[in-house]
């Protein structure tokens, strides 16, 4: 008889109770996760363990290795030869810690090295001084602990670990997304990511999938189903690579059981795929990943930044986006792993939050991986995904479709689908996760995909839609001057006319180590502030409204008192006595050139598929006639004016404008709602 997954998570999670005045709640998965891993592999081996131990008495003292031959009595890539199982280690309570730690030890190495990821030893000590291994194993051991997979199936199993995990993460107020995406996105994603497969159906086909942050491996063996249900006689490769040691631990532990071969649970490595790709950079038909949102790079930087500073040898070409977000390291590297076009291509598909679609400026390290993506014309689809999908949160989510084997009519093209609204109420909530996306709407999503065609909810655009130049709009800058009290008083605020009298730091001492303020030089510098003020305060009050008329004023006015200002000081004194004027004349520098206006620098987003100047005549000169473009800033890529930049806006693309109500709606309403409270004051006063 099925066991209901979420009945046998229920059951598991009450051990909780057992832990809780003993262990922290941060500490419950240090318990849980392995005990119910270990469960599950006990129940598996069951069928074969005498088999096993016959094997290994007849044998083990003969030969060298026996672990093939032990294996093959498993029925499994995987054995163990103690004599142990749950039920008999049970049966010698004072002995329980020693019989668990020889049960462990039975295992081969291939199993050792899993359940070695959570550091159980430990465990195991902290139950034993609490008094608690007995209860939690005797839990373990009966019978709602259904986890034999002719009970509880490997797709179960998979939604055990993902709500024991999610039950953990809630409790902590920590982020379960990094760990497992729900399964009907995954089946989207999936769905989507086999569409327009060569050769899918070709009797015996094999292919090679890659997870580079597979948690538990919900997507990979979604994955490897999907394309069996399509084609029972395909052959499906597993790889993936997962830095948390307890999920990657549940994923290979699990591969171990679904592969007979062991296969697919061997090429499951360890380790953060951004510091090292542990599959020696080998390429893949298909890639798909939930890399986790939002979280930083920071301890891998060093070897990501030499990674890119490989340049197309490596796997971060375009560049490295903010440290606090690693999601497009993530697509890149999955890029950077597709089979080359010519020996068939790729595929990939990724969920992230919407950062990735917009986040970052002209040049910046985000748009600079879009530009990427989008000039080598590998991006095919994105999916706006319902909010409330994830247990973790209630952001929007996007599937990004992409691949190097682009048929003939989508090259050059991008298409976008609006799949936000296509949802429908979850009977219980699972923490944040309050929507699903049902069976039909996956068939919608993937039809929209293969008609792409122009519909509400499906939209085509070129790939160079998504960018612009970035330019940079200079106006003049135009002051008036006058030495009034006011404008005076500033002078003392101008930083190079106040360092005239600051003491200096003497050479070889530390930095709080400065001159005396007796020291001659203070004294000169204070004497230069007092002729300046001199200088100034000598000066007409009257309103300049061109610098050229002011500078041979204030020159002959310092002259007269023998007074020589150097380019910082009459800056400083500049900067002082003026004020912005939009009747003043335009100040030019010596090669009468326009000086530009800091304050009043803009910048203007030209779509590529006009040119700057074009943009400028229709969209700024008509406004600001005295405005130019400043040529100085361009792009480091090819050179021309103003910085390019990518985005993918979604509420731009399917924005519906929705008319304003009628005014004489508006005021019958007010009218209503006033004769209501009137009313409601009547009642009171009575």
């Amino acid at each position: 008889m099925a066991a209901n997954f979420s009945q046998v998570a229920n059951f598991i999670w009450g051990t909780a109770d057992l832990l809780r005045d003993h262990f922290k709640r941060g500490k419950y998965q240090d318990v849980i996760l392995p005990f119910t891993v270990l469960r599950r592999i006990d129940l598996v081996l069951a069928p074969t363990k005498e088999a096993v131990l016959q094997q290994n008495e007849r044998y083990g003292a003969q030969l060298d290795d026996v672990d093939d031959m032990l294996n093959h009595a498993a029925g499994y890539a995987f054995h163990n030869r103690s004599r142990y199982d749950f039920k008999t280690m049970l049966w010698d309570p004072p002995d329980l810690v020693a019989n668990l730690r020889a049960y462990i030890q039975g295992f081969s190495e291939n199993m050792r090295e899993v359940l070695e990821r959570f550091e159980f030893d430990r465990t195991i000590d902290r139950l034993d001084e609490s008094g608690l291994l007995l209860q939690v194993m005797e839990r373990f051991a009966s019978p709602q602990a259904a986890l034999h997979p002719d009970v509880l199936s490997n797709h179960d199993m998979g939604l055990v670990f993902e709500e024991l995990i999610r039950k953990f993460n809630e409790s902590l107020d920590e982020n379960p997304g990094e760990h497992f995406t729900p399964r009907e996105v995954v089946r989207l994603m999936v769905d989507l990511l086999l569409e327009d497969t060569p050769g899918i159906d070709q009797p015996g086909v094999t292919f090679a999938i890659c997870d580079p942050c597979c948690g538990t491996g919900g997507m990979l063996t979604t994955a490897k189903d999907r394309i069996q249900e399509r084609n029972k006689t395909s052959i499906v490769h597993l790889h993936g690579q997962e830095v948390n040691p307890e999920t990657y631990a549940i994923c290979k532990s699990d591969l171990f059981i679904k592969s007979k071969d062991g296969s697919d649970a061997q090429n499951v490595k360890f380790g953060s795929t951004l510091r090292q790709d542990m599959h020696g950079g080998r390429a893949f038909d298909f890639l798909i990943a939930n890399p986790p949102y939002g979280k930083d790079w920071k301890q891998d930087h060093d070897e990501v930044k030499a990674e890119a500073n490989r340049g197309d040898n490596g796997r971060f070409p375009a560049g490295l986006p903010r440290k606090s977000d690693g999601q497009l390291l993530f697509l890149q590297h999955m890029l950077s792993r597709m089979n080359d076009p010519a020996s068939g291509g790729s595929r990939v598909a990724i969920v992230m939050n919407g950062s990735p679609l917009f986040t970052g400026d002209a040049g910046g390290g985000e748009s600079e991986i879009r530009r990427w993506i989008l000039e080598n014309d590998w991006l095919e689809t994105i999916v706006a995904l319902p909010e409330q999908l994830f247990y973790n949160t209630g952001i929007a989510t996007y599937v990004w479709v992409l691949t190097n084997r682009k048929d003939a009519a989508r090259r050059g093209k991008v298409q976008l689908i609006d799949a936000r609204e296509m949802w429908q109420p979850m009977r219980k909530s699972l923490g944040d996760k309050r929507r699903e996306i049902g069976d039909d709407h996956i068939r919608e999503i993937v039809d929209m995909r293969r008609r792409f065609e122009e519909e509400e909810r499906s939209k085509l655009f070129a790939t160079t839609a998504f960018g612009y130049r970035k330019i940079t709009v200079e106006r003049p800058l135009r002051l008036n001057f006058q030495a009034s009290d006011e404008r005076i008083a500033r002078l003392e605020d101008e930083s190079a006319f106040a360092k005239l009298s600051e003491p200096k730091k003497r050479k070889g001492k530390a930095a709080d180590e400065t001159t005396p303020a007796e020291d001659p030089k203070v004294a000169e510098g204070k004497q230069l502030q007092q002729d300046i003020r001199d200088v100034v305060a000598s000066l007409p009050d009257t309103l300049y409204r061109d610098r050229e008329e002011f500078l041979p004023v204030l020159n002959e006015a310092a002259r007269e008192r023998g007074l020589k200002l150097s380019a910082p000081l009459r800056k400083a004194v500049l900067s002082a006595l003026s004020e912005r004027d939009d009747e003043a004349k335009v100040c030019r520098n010596a090669k009468g050139q326009p000086e530009p206006d800091t304050e009043m620098r803009d910048t203007e987003s030209v779509p590529l598929a006009e040119t700057v100047e074009d943009f400028f005549d229709r969209e700024v000169t008509p406004h600001v006639p005295d405005a130019w473009i400043n040529d100085g800033v361009r792009d480091a890529k090819d050179g021309e004016i103003g910085r390019v930049g990518y985005e993918i806006n979604f509420n731009r693309y399917f924005y519906t404008y929705v008319p304003p109500r009628p005014l004489a709606e508006i005021e019958a309403e007010i009218e209503h709602s006033e004769s209501e409270i009137a009313g409601l004051l009547e009642a009171l006063t009575q």
